[in-house]
């Protein structure tokens, strides 16, 4: 697989489970000016399909586009480590190690795969932060919100 462009970060986003599973808020509607869709780019809570991120253009932050993929896993590995997984109470993994998901991500991210990390932290509150791909495969009539300078 091909692919050429840049990347946007999302997030983090953090919040309860029930806030999370509020899936109509978290899909845009079929036509961009209905009151789904428009309440869908108002909300913060993180879009069902990751390109969906790309229609939040208030969101786009400079800081946070990327033309070199260290960047943007950079911004992964000091979000995450900001927000540690909680450990389960028995001990075992709850989750893959950081290594692993850095690991992934330099593979995902230039070949065009959009990276989205979401875990539940210390304090219970479930966390969701995300890498787009722009141009974005899935959504490749969605506009670039932030072209890089």
């Amino acid at each position: 697989m091909t692919w050429s462009g840049h990347w946007h970060g999302y997030g983090p986003w953090t919040g309860s489970r029930d806030a999370y599973g509020q899936e109509a808020l978290r899909r845009p509607g079929a036509e961009p000016n209905s009151e789904q869709t428009r309440a869908f780019v108002a909300s913060t809570l993180p879009p069902l399909m990751t390109g969906h991120w790309l229609l939040r253009q208030n969101q786009t932050a400079v800081e946070r586009t990327w033309t070199r993929v260290v960047g943007a896993v950079t911004w992964l590995q000091s979000t995450y480590e900001a927000n540690p997984p909680a450990d389960r109470d028995d001990g075992g993994r709850a989750h893959i190690t950081l290594e692993q998901k850095i690991a992934y991500a330099m593979d995902a991210l230039p070949r065009g795969v959009d990276v989205c990390w979401v875990h539940y932290t210390k304090s219970q509150s479930l966390i969701s932060f995300s890498v787009v791909c722009c141009l974005n495969h899935h959504h490749p009539g969605l506009p670039c919100p932030l072209p890089p300078a």
